[in-house]
């Protein structure tokens, strides 16, 4: 609700500005989106490390907090 309110401030400031950013938001949104796939895919590859890593402190009975 705030980031509208600020684009209505925007626009009735700088309606150039607000027109040129809502037409780039979409276009710079897929333009993002390989390395928001891509951090996600190496966030998993890295929680399974970590499950390797811990896992005979686990099978030996270890606390279980990391």
């Amino acid at each position: 609700m705030v980031t509208f309110l600020i684009f209505l401030l925007l626009l009735v400031v700088c309606w150039p500005v607000a027109i040129i950013g809502l037409i780039l938001y979409p276009i710079v949104w897929l333009i993002l989106l390989p390395f928001r796939l891509a951090g996600i895919a190496v966030e998993g590859v890295l929680a399974l490390v970590k499950a390797l890593i811990f896992l005979p402190a686990r099978v030996l009975g270890g606390s279980g907090r990391a």
